[in-house]
């Protein structure tokens, strides 16, 4: 790994913990991949239905996105639940 890579590499763990730190900044976050995954949902149920449905290929490989980021969000969804029960249960 070069130099310029591992600077990067650090940056972006920062953000990552800068993000999953913070609870507005996290729920931002997972409101936001929560709106791309119904975004998402509804263009292949309405928007691209008809492309979709030209290849197999094309229709497995969209809806296998579709999942993938639907379970990154009930996982992200889980861990804010399980940090914010951590985070109140240290308060008091």
């Amino acid at each position: 790994m070069s130099r310029k890579q591992g600077s990067q590499w650090a940056a972006n763990k920062g953000i990552a913990a800068a993000i999953l730190s913070d609870r507005g900044q996290r729920r931002s976050v997972l409101g936001a991949f929560a709106f791309a995954m119904l975004g998402m949902l509804a263009l292949g149920l309405w928007g691209i239905d008809e492309w979709l449905k030209e290849s197999v290929l094309r229709f497995g490989l969209y809806w296998v996105a579709c999942g993938l980021l639907c379970l990154f969000v009930l996982l992200f969804a889980l861990f804010d639940v399980l940090t914010t029960l951590k985070e109140e249960r240290d308060r008091h």
